[in-house]
């Protein structure tokens, strides 16, 4: 017959008469074999290993923080999905936990501490990261500590003491700060779009004109679309703070709708509208194949100069071989002097309708979050972000 792999572990008899269950080789006792108690045991040690998605339950005293971080990233996997697909919270997850399981995977995570943490977040700093990167990684640590005191993997105790370990001081740290998301100049978008397929470029003009995200401009689909009125309105499927129960609506305005009308006419209403258009296999663009058509782009409009420059048929993998570490590192600097992502689009809309029309209006349109917004004070945000549209975009 065939062997039934998802069948629990059976209740076995030991050669001392003690009843036991083997859990990835672990031999777990239950007490006098046979007897109701023992059963009973059997019952609890097997409900609990269930609800721990067939992991074994480790004790507090045993589990290690190579251990920890295994069972929070399988928690973690299953949590952070969004319309089928993981996250960028499980990237940041792997990324935060990476010095933690070099320096204290075998240590037990009952042992780990606030000067532990430091040492992990001093191990950051070493590594050049910035002290917001570094902030919110430390946040992500704490944060599995309190999901394993939820699980009763871990005593309340270590988290409590690990929430005792403050943020990164600006000005008090060898971390440096990022400098702030700028607006990028409209002569230097324009040199860009001369230099791009019409697909990302129109993506382009729109994203600059409404100001929404790189994630929905990639979303857009006709069905998402109202198109009843003079000023239209998007909907995104799926948007930044949809899990905390609010509504996403970008306006669009009689400029930019010229740009999205003949993507919306050519393409069926459940596609996506924007589509890479040497993949015919992609159903859409990913934020990082918009970004990279944007970066290229950049690299054709502001070609670094000699010899810093690709050679003809060279390509940029030759390029970096090709380059002293010197010339590459000034490659880098004047790569990040003319090339913009597409996030600075939206701080330039940002930049206009504040300029224009005031903070509120600036807040409304990028669709920023509030703590405490009324159904009526969400219908004036309405009004007013159509009222920018029809003016700006």
């Amino acid at each position: 017959m065939p062997r039934l792999v998802n069948r629990a572990p059976s209740y076995r008899r030991h050669a001392t008469g003690q009843a036991f269950v083997k859990i990835s080789g672990r031999s777990i006792y239950l007490g006098k074999y046979g007897t109701k108690e023992s059963r009973a045991e059997y019952r609890r040690i097997i409900a609990e290993w269930e609800a721990n998605h067939r992991q074994p339950v480790v004790p507090a005293t045993d589990l290690t923080v190579m251990e920890l971080c295994a069972a929070y990233w399988r928690f973690a996997k299953r949590f952070y999905i969004k319309n089928g697909r993981q996250t960028d919270e499980c990237a940041c997850i792997k990324a935060a936990l990476k010095h933690l399981k070099r320096l204290y995977g075998p240590t037990p995570a009952i042992q780990f501490g606030p000067k532990a943490l430091k040492t992990v977040r001093q191990a950051m700093v070493d590594a050049g990261n910035s002290r917001g990167y570094i902030n919110k990684n430390v946040s992500r640590i704490r944060r599995m500590f309190r999901w394993a005191a939820a699980e009763e993997m871990l005593p309340p105790s270590i988290h409590q003491a690990l929430a005792a370990v403050d943020g990164l001081k600006e000005g008090k740290t060898e971390a440096h700060d990022t400098a702030p998301i700028q607006p990028v100049a409209d002569a230097t978008v324009d040199a860009t779009l001369k230099h791009m397929h019409p697909t990302p470029a129109d993506m382009v003009r729109l994203q600059r004109l409404t100001g929404m995200r790189p994630g929905e401009v990639c979303i857009l689909r006709p069905c998402d679309v109202d198109r009843s009125g003079d000023v239209w309105a998007y909907r995104p499927e799926s948007h930044k703070t949809e899990h905390q129960g609010r509504e996403r609506v970008i306006f669009i305005g009689p400029k930019a709708q010229a740009i999205l009308a003949p993507h919306l006419l050519k393409t069926e209403p459940e596609r996506y509208c924007f589509r890479p258009y040497r993949s015919a296999r992609s159903k859409r663009y990913s934020v990082d194949g918009y970004r990279s058509a944007i970066w290229y782009a950049c690299e054709r409009a502001f070609p670094p100069p000699p010899p810093l420059a690709l050679l003809p048929d060279e390509t940029h993998e030759e390029r970096q071989k090709r380059l002293a570490p010197k010339q590459q590192e000034e490659l880098r600097a004047w790569n990040n002097s003319v090339h913009w992502s597409p996030n600075r689009l939206r701080h330039t809309a940002g930049t206009l309708v504040r300029k224009q029309f005031g903070l509120e209006a600036a807040q409304v349109a990028l669709g920023h979050s509030k703590a405490d917004v009324t159904q009526v004070y969400a219908a004036r945000d309405h009004d007013l972000a159509a009222r920018v549209a029809r003016e700006v975009g």
